[in-house]
């Protein structure tokens, strides 16, 4: 069970609970940490010597940093867990992000634990919640054993704001939907595939109020997307296209079209992958999951803008039906694409996908997807590339960053559309330059845009799946990368159009 969060009131130094978490800072030169905000109550009980008894524990308040302390009866609580924030910026008082990240530290320090209260609520108190539901998170459906350590069971937020119980609501919507999108992606791909993928939609964007539409391999061929239906002929299990519609209540204002990239898994097809890591191409269906949860969240949060997400589904696997390098592709729309790599198959999908989201007539359209290694070699592998017009790549990539899910603006150079000339059709799917290919994927979606419509284009490849120790609050696999930036964009959509 996720864990449940609450608003807390009165005195943690007195509160009925297994353990109370204060946040820390570094110290400003040589000596104690300091206390953050909001644990004065706590300080007092350890008769102002808190931060030199936290000191001596080894605690600096440094990033990510846990320290517990058993309280000997200074607190009703037992145990007392002391959680670094990193040295905040010149402004002084802590990022959004830090209380976040510590929160998130918190929450998986508390694993086993079945309350607690934190005092980090009062510095942020959104941050604070977001990051104990996503730091608290695990993924055990498929432990015969069920979880060996259960999460925290319940945190009580300490908060001295106005509109508390409305932040907490929103933030935990938003947490939730994180969790969902990890869900999906964690989920191993004998178990979702493009028809069990589409029902897993279904009943998330039914239980919400959504309206929602599948096409089968069946309609997909009828109606053209033979980018969809291409990647997807290689597998026993047939390509999906799903369509999912807020109608941003009764006057929206805004309408955004959402796509992501459903690859269900990726060998890469007859251009087949390595064999080392290539599990984790479970993750490639990451951008179809942050744009389902996001959809969803919008309806529940019953965001006044107009929502659609578009959802190309496929396995790419390698047999006697697989496409082939040097197949020619009939888009939906029209254009046609030479295949020179099987393994640039998110593409295909993809440009299938944003065709039919254009037609809709968006105000903006959002496409994001694990689109290419070159992503992390560019920018490593928690920074996401975001590509796409001008201004509205920027305005993405500006709250990606305040989010703290991070992104950074790159250019779609006009010389690269060249190196896609194809001897036999429209354009190729790949180029034969070695450089850029980050660029070059970002150049061929371009093709597939109206002119004069606001678009962007966010490559997760590497921020969406953490192969590494948990950190903050990312745990290992699936990161629901991007959910927050896109709640955050259409958030300032519906604000300021």
């Amino acid at each position: 069970m996720p864990t449940e969060l609450h608003l807390g009131s009165g005195d943690p130094a007195t509160a009925t609970t297994d353990a109370v978490v204060i946040g820390l800072l570094p110290a400003d030169g040589d000596g104690a940490p300091v206390l953050a905000a909001g644990c004065d109550e706590i300080d007092a009980a350890f008769d102002g010597g808190l931060a030199e008894l936290l000191a001596v524990a080894g605690a600096a308040g440094k990033a990510d940093e846990v320290t517990k302390v058993v309280t000997r009866g200074a607190l009703s609580a037992p145990l007392l867990v002391a959680v670094g924030l990193g040295k905040p910026p010149s402004a002084g008082a802590p990022t959004a992000e830090q209380v976040r990240r510590a929160s998130g530290s918190a929450a998986r320090a508390l694993a086993g634990t079945a309350h607690a209260v934190s005092t980090l609520g009062r510095i942020d108190l959104a941050a604070a919640a977001e990051g104990t539901l996503l730091g608290a998170y695990t993924f055990t459906a498929f432990r015969s054993n069920g979880d060996p350590k259960a999460p925290v069971a319940r945190v009580d937020l300490l908060s001295d704001g106005a509109d508390d119980a409305e932040v907490l609501r929103r933030a935990v919507a938003v947490g939730t939907a994180v969790r969902t999108a990890r869900d999906l992606i964690n989920t191993p791909p004998n178990a979702l595939f493009p028809e069990s993928f589409a029902a897993r939609a279904r009943e998330l964007a039914e239980a919400a109020g959504i309206e929602v539409e599948v096409l089968d391999e069946d309609a997909l061929a009828e109606a053209g997307f033979g980018g969809v239906l291409g990647v997807g002929q290689g597998s026993s299990r047939k390509p999906r296209l799903v369509r999912l519609t807020w109608s941003g209540g009764a006057s929206p204002r805004a309408k955004v079209a959402l796509v992501g990239k459903g690859i269900t898994f990726d060998t890469g097809g007859i251009s087949i992958k390595p064999a080392a890591n290539m599990d984790q191409m479970t993750s490639d269906m990451s951008g179809a999951a942050a744009v389902v949860a996001t959809t969803v969240l919008a309806a529940t949060l019953e965001l006044p803008v107009a929502v659609t997400a578009t959802v190309p589904m496929a396995e790419n696997m390698p047999s006697d039906t697989a496409y082939r390098p040097g197949d020619v592709l009939t888009m939906y729309g029209g254009k046609t694409v030479e295949v020179l790599n099987t393994d640039a198959e998110g593409r295909l999908v993809l440009a299938d996908a944003i065709v039919r989201a254009a037609q809709d007539g968006p105000d903006y359209l959002i496409e994001t997807s694990t689109l290419t290694g070159a992503q992390m070699v560019a920018l490593g592998t928690r920074t996401a590339g975001v590509m796409g017009s001008d201004e509205f790549r920027d305005r993405i990539a500006a709250h990606a960053r305040a989010t703290g899910e991070d992104g950074w603006s790159m250019p779609l150079p006009e010389h690269v559309r060249a190196d896609l000339d194809s001897r036999v059709a429209d354009l190729a799917n790949v180029s034969g330059a070695r450089w850029g290919g980050m660029l070059v994927a970002g150049v061929f979606l371009r093709e597939f845009v109206p002119d004069g419509l606001a678009w962007a284009h966010i490559d997760i490849a590497g921020p969406s799946f953490h192969t590494g120790g948990p950190y903050g609050y990312t745990t290992k696999g699936g990161t629901g990368v991007p959910v927050r930036t896109l709640w955050a964009v259409l958030s300032d959509i519906a604000e300021n159009g």
